[in-house]
């Protein structure tokens, strides 16, 4: 029975191929193999399907066969069967433009009988000792598309036309069955990445309320899915341009983060162009930096580099996968998976930094809260304040509008009383822009109440600064230079600029540098809004230049700038010059009780380092080592403030100085003061500092400096 179905196909294989130039009895031999081949290959497996192909090509074309399967973007070809034996594990390497590459392409058989002239002949086939080959693309029937590359080598004699046919013959009726077992296999790798990366997606979300927790758990799957040997994960840091990880090698968490230029190495190249990167000889590639691996021992032969990104494209960060441990490199299938892999990182990073600022608005809502618990109190004091009448700017001092005045010798209460009366009102705020007095008193209040009570960063500093941004007004041509709304926010910045300040800065206390979001608090409390007549474009812009104006007081931002800030002084009148402008302005009122005489410099000294000395305490106690300026036990407090006058106060006051020449005599008492502080380090270095931590000897120079003393000082 068996033997007749078999004669019926024969003979239909017969009928589609037409008559042979073959004995019939040895065409319908041929067929009948054929016939059985494709029987035995039903239900089979890749790797069975290849032995059994193989087999019979060998047994045809008296050669030793191999299958080398084509990836499916026909850069690569692997082979897992050589022979009749099934290599241990899938050997692959990239189709150039050789021989192999041409069979591709061109779809035709080639042979080959000198094999020295092959670069890219594969070398786990070179211990055969080929000395010729036959290669005959495999055609998927379906598609077109070349599936594979038959290779037959070493036939005894030379490879005939004859041995192609023979070869192209059985694939016309197996090569359907070989693609729907590639695709069979591809599909079972797929299904296994889905239920990993699934398994992936269940972890990562588990960990959206720790980002570092997140970032290792992205290493530790990263690692399991790839086989490689460690992972990296870099954060993008796109205000400060640079890649930043805590958490690398094989999941460490350190101790410092690490930073690296977004437009550097590897990593750096990946972040800006958005590329994967999959590098097979690390120490041959002009990005890689060998220095690490000669200072750790550690040996990088291959990286596989890829972008995560959120779900809107955004690169959020890089991730970095170091030395494949079970192949050469990293291959095809580790570069679909990683970007598979990617995608769900940068969902979970979003989300954790979504979470992130949840808990911070949901922080900022609860002290706003507690900002509502004063409400009632700040309506008794808006009502004594209004009650009390409104005072001229010589009750309150005759020379309160010349530059020298020291507005700390100005009481508590004095001060909301000048801010809501004088300083506003004599700038021209209240009538320009329809202030209601009643709401500016209740935020002039409210934005006092904000305000902690370290020594130094308190309400009475932000009352000094909004002073000297008041004295620029009224005494050099600022608001010449600057628009009436940018005036009107450099203003309300000095006021709000160091809101809740805890008296630590912001590398010791990184989650406390939230001002500007205090500042809208205020805003968004009942009857606090003094912008509320303003247009909505208006209103946005006002917070926009109040947030750029309020972060310039970051001493980094400061330094970044500084350059561009120096060459206003030829050109202070371009448009362009606005924001630096604005910026210069801030730092010099944040830095104005420098321009005051040496009593007042002296005693704003003392509140410094009462403050400074504090948070080194604190970080002792952690089992931190504070910096020398935040150590009472290594600060030398004279050299501290040469150098802090050296290059930053000196720099700022000195372009000040060039843009608006009234303002020379600033610079004349900052450059005094300095001279000052050089005599006392040197009396000091030959007398001997006084004990560790004291602030003694500023008080006696206080004393000895000779300044008037009957002027109340009020810290």
């Amino acid at each position: 029975m068996v033997e007749k179905h078999i004669a019926v196909a024969c003979r239909r294989v017969q009928f589609l191929r037409g008559p042979s130039p073959d004995s019939d009895r040895g065409s319908y031999e041929i067929d009948e193999e054929i016939i059985k081949l494709c029987g035995d290959l039903y239900d089979a497996d890749v790797i069975r399907l290849q032995l059994k192909i193989i087999q019979h090509l060998q047994k045809e074309t008296q050669s030793v066969c191999c299958l080398l399967l084509v990836s499916d973007d026909n850069h690569r070809v692997f082979c897992q069967v050589v022979g009749g034996k099934v290599l241990e594990e899938d050997m692959s390497f990239p189709l150039d433009n050789g021989h192999f590459g041409k069979a591709l392409k061109e779809k035709k058989p080639i042979g080959l009988q000198d094999l020295s002239t092959v670069s890219s002949f594969p070398s786990f086939l070179m211990g055969l000792e080929v000395e010729q080959m036959l290669c005959v693309p495999v055609v998927c029937r379906g598609t077109g598309q070349v599936v594979a590359l038959a290779c037959a080598f070493n036939k005894t004699g030379s490879y005939t036309v004859g041995d192609g046919h023979v070869m192209q013959r059985c694939f016309h009726y197996t090569s359907p069955l070989l693609s729907s077992a590639l695709a069979c296999c591809r599909e079972r790798k797929l299904k296994a990445e889905c239920q990993a990366l699934l398994h992936v997606a269940k972890n990562l979300f588990t960990h959206l309320d720790d980002v570092s927790g997140l970032l290792k758990e992205i290493i530790s799957e990263a690692r399991k899915l790839s086989n490689a040997e460690s992972c990296s994960v870099f954060l993008l840091d796109k205000e400060n341009k640079e890649l930043v990880a805590k958490v690398f090698d094989g999941g460490m968490v350190m101790g410092e983060e690490l930073r690296i230029p977004v437009d550097q190495g590897i990593a750096g190249h990946v972040a800006t162009t958005g590329e994967i990167l999959n590098i097979k000889d690390a120490y041959t590639h002009p990005l890689f930096y060998r220095a690490v691996d000669e200072r750790t021992g550690f040996r990088t032969r291959n990286i596989l580099c890829f972008p995560i990104k959120d779900v809107s494209g955004v690169i959020v960060g890089v991730a970095e996968l170091v030395n494949k441990l079970d192949g050469p490199w990293f291959n095809r299938f580790d570069e679909d998976l990683a970007i598979a892999f990617s995608i769900y990182c940068g969902i979970s990073i979003a989300h954790s930094l979504l979470y992130k600022q949840a808990c911070e608005a949901q922080f900022r809502s609860t002290l706003a809260n507690e900002m509502m618990r004063y409400h009632m109190k700040v309506n008794e004091e808006v009502a004594r304040l209004l009650a009390g009448g409104i005072p001229s700017v010589d009750q309150i001092h005759p020379c309160f509008s010349e530059i020298t005045y020291i507005p700390r010798s100005l009481t508590d209460a004095e001060t909301t009383t000048v801010c809501v009366f004088i300083m506003f009102e004599a700038m021209g705020f209240i009538n320009a822009y329809k202030i209601n007095r009643n709401t500016l008193a209740r935020f002039c209040l409210m934005v006092k109440k904000g305000y902690r009570d370290p020594p130094y960063h308190n309400w009475m500093h932000a009352f000094s600064v909004a002073h000297f941004c008041f004295l620029l007004c009224k005494n050099v041509d600022v608001a010449n230079y600057l628009e009436d709304i940018e005036m009107l926010a450099l203003f309300v910045s000095c006021l709000c600029h160091d809101l809740d300040h805890r008296g630590t800065n912001n590398s010791f206390q990184i989650e406390s540098r939230h001002h500007f979001a205090q500042t809208i608090s205020v805003l968004n409390t009942e009857g606090c809004n003094i912008f509320e007549q303003f247009s909505r474009k208006d209103y946005q812009r006002m917070l926009d230049l109040m947030c750029d104006i309020i972060l310039a007081t970051d001493l980094a931002h400061h330094l970044r700038i500084l350059g561009d800030i120096q060459k206003m002084v030829t050109g202070k009148n371009g448009h362009t010059h606005h924001t630096l402008l604005l910026c210069l302005l801030m730092s010099s009122c944040d830095l104005s009780d420098q321009t005051k005489d040496w009593r007042n410099t002296c005693k704003v000294a003392e509140l410094i380092y009462r403050e400074f000395f504090s948070q080194g305490d604190s970080e002792k106690a952690m089992g931190n080592r504070p910096s020398d300026m935040m150590d009472r036990d290594r600060a030398y407090i004279p050299d501290l403030q040469i150098s802090f006058m050296e290059h930053i106060v000196v720099p700022i006051f000195t372009v000040l100085k060039g843009l608006f020449p009234p303002l020379a005599v600033l610079h004349e008492t900052i450059s005094s003061s300095q001279s000052r502080w050089k005599r006392i380090s040197q009396k000091y270095r030959d007398q001997g500092f006084p004990g560790n931590g004291s602030l003694e000897f500023l008080e006696k120079e206080i004393l000895m400096s000779g300044e008037r003393e009957d002027v109340l000082f009020v810290t």
